[in-house]
């Protein structure tokens, strides 16, 4: 059996995981760098690629000097930390990530400190070091008392550590003296990583991820503790309840680039994929058929948000979408909740309805957006925050939030956080920046960032991760200003909005088709007003000096999905289809919405 090494990549968000990936594959010779000229190999979707944010871990392998390495890429952002903590299972050794002037952030913190209580080894990759005011040895510090403070043991803490540009291709282990490639790094994998333990014995395999294939189902994806497993062989599948399950395995794959290869036999400690095994779950062992041995589970995070999820019943229901019953939509949610493993979903009293939980906004904002661009059209109630009781006392969740900014404008951030129940912790100056941390509610991180990055003229870098749940906080501001609804169906008319200026900002454009109850502005008071913007000019034969100059409009506010979602007050929906996203009210009508509002049903 040929040399093994098993090592998943862990860094912040953004801090240039994906990008070394491709440079490893592109260094063993898997791909040339001109066969895909500015996409990454490894975003594989085209959410991924869009916001240059790795949402799904992945395993590839490459072949170096007679070694097998095989890579799990992890997502960076928290709202995916449930994906990062299973496949950590997989591997021996971890290379850690860090921006050369950015250095450790919260999620360096979250994903190391897992790392470190499974043992671990880690090799730290100082990236990004052709940045302007990079502090690489600062970086390198500062990483070392950060595993300190993790309690890392001696080993851990003698760490080799590269430093490079992942983007231009080459690491060494002087910063300042560049190389031509990446090869300092595969020979650092080589000779620091240890190889798997190869165990003999009963068979033992923990399923720690899953793939899904519309051909074969769902495969169950693992690293082989103990023993051996053949294509073909009867096993028992040991699931998290204590029951036991017969099973026959009917294909063995393994990682081969990027692709999956099949293999008769697979030994003790190489990471490999099971095609035939049904109703399993993660945490899940594979076990020997006689004499089955159950290995620790891992948990999963739970979620702390949830939304609710309807039909889109709007007047322009249909007119963009291939999927728009309710039977598409439970179908689809079901086909996610078979790899999607922080996903909740419970269906309300109303057939028409499905109440999802997930990690964060972004988390279901990926799944939203997904849906769409394959042709569904729904409407997604505002975010909430999921609420226990704990012994008697209502409990919610809270985060660590950082947030790096230039220090004129630290002020206002401190400020608006400390309104939404947060509590700063720390502030430290890096250069001209100013560094934040704070406890704050998962609440008041909803809708925060668009408020940030307005009151700081976009110079905000914001990053947050759950915590635990600590007891309730108390009521947090709101959204301060109402909504302008439109009070008739038809098509905005520039004469009519430009009368309307000073009654609030719009939130479409002239020549936009709308409908009776269809959100179309922010009012400049706290209550809603129903504003006619389909009037037109009334023609007469009389003129006036400048009455008929050319309306001059602002531009009007676009929102992400994500911005939408924060922004949304509770009697409100985001309206999504294939070609176009509005913000409408819950309830069209307005003698409706007044009737509930005295509490009239």
């Amino acid at each position: 059996m040929r040399e093994i090494r098993n090592i998943a990549i862990i860094a912040h968000v953004d801090h240039g995981k994906t990008t070394l990936v491709d440079k490893m594959l592109m260094a063993s010779k898997l791909f040339k760098d001109h066969e895909r000229p500015g996409d990454l190999i490894m975003d594989s979707n085209d959410l991924e690629r869009e916001r240059g944010i790795t949402i799904l871990a992945k395993n590839i392998s490459v072949i170096y000097k007679g070694t097998k390495i095989n890579i799990i890429d992890t997502p960076g952002h928290a709202d995916f930390g449930g994906e990062v903590e299973r496949v950590l299972n997989m591997a021996d050794g971890v290379l850690l990530l860090v921006d050369a002037f950015e250095g450790t952030m919260p999620q360096t913190r979250f994903v190391l400190q897992k790392a470190i209580d499974l043992n671990l080894k880690p090799i730290v990759v100082v990236n990004k070091v052709d940045k302007q005011n990079c502090r690489p040895e600062e970086v390198q510090e500062q990483v070392f008392d950060l595993m300190f403070s993790l309690e890392a043991t001696e080993d851990q803490l003698d760490f080799p550590t590269l430093y490079g540009s992942a983007k231009n291709g080459w690491m060494s282990d002087d910063w300042q003296k560049p190389t031509t490639d990446i090869i300092a790094l595969l020979d650092a994998i080589v000779e620091h990583i240890p190889a798997p333990k190869q165990l003999k014995g009963k068979p033992q395999m923990l399923i720690t991820s899953l793939d899904y294939s519309s051909y074969v189902g769902r495969i169950a994806v693992g690293r082989l503790h103990r023993g051996e497993l053949k294509s073909g062989m009867q096993v028992s599948l040991m699931k998290t309840d204590g029951s036991i399950l017969r099973q026959r395995i009917k294909e063995l794959l393994v990682f081969d680039g990027l692709t999956k290869a099949k293999v008769e036999k697979v030994e003790s400690g190489e990471l490999c994929a099971i095609v035939g095994l049904e109703g399993f779950d993660i945490g899940d062992t594979v076990a020997d058929i006689e004499n089955p041995e159950a290995l620790e589970p891992i948990a999963i995070d739970e979620p702390t948000m949830s939304m609710t999820f309807n039909i889109n019943d709007s007047p322009f229901f249909g007119q963009d979408g291939k999927f728009v019953t309710s039977r598409h939509l439970k179908d689809r949610l079901d086909r996610e909740l078979e790899k999607n493993l922080a996903l909740r979903v419970e269906a309300t009293n109303s057939n028409d309805s499905f109440v999802v939980f997930g990690r964060g906004v972004l988390h279901l904002s990926v799944l939203i957006e997904t849906m769409r661009r394959e042709g569904y059209e729904l409407q997604v109630g505002q975010p909430q925050v999921i609420i226990k009781d704990i012994g008697g006392i209502p409990h919610e969740p809270i985060e660590e939030l950082s947030i790096d900014l230039p220090e004129d404008v630290s002020g206002k951030a401190i400020e608006m956080v400390t309104r939404r129940k947060g509590e700063l912790l720390n502030m430290s100056k890096k250069d001209e920046r100013i560094h934040l941390e704070f406890r704050v509610p998962s609440r008041g991180i909803i809708g925060l960032r668009t408020n940030l990055l307005t009151a700081t003229m976009g110079e905000a870098i914001m990053s947050h991760r759950f915590i635990e749940f600590q007891p309730f906080k108390g009521e947090i501001e709101k959204r301060i200003n109402g909504s302008l609804v439109a009070m008739e169906a038809g098509t905005a008319i520039a004469y009519a909005l430009d009368k309307l200026q000073d009654r609030g900002k719009f939130i479409l454009e002239p020549g936009e088709p709308v409908y009776a109850g269809q959100v179309v502005g922010e009012y400049t008071r706290a209550t809603d007003l129903v504003v006619n913007i389909t009037k037109t000019k009334k023609m007469s034969n009389m003129r006036s000096s400048g009455a008929d100059d050319k309306v001059r409009l602002p531009p009007a506010i676009k929102f992400s999905l994500e911005e939408a979602l924060e922004y949304i007050q509770m009697d409100e929906f985001v309206e999504i289809t294939p070609n176009n996203m509005r913000i409408r009210k819950i309830y069209l009508d307005e003698h409706e919405r007044k009737r509930r509002s005295r509490g009239i049903i």
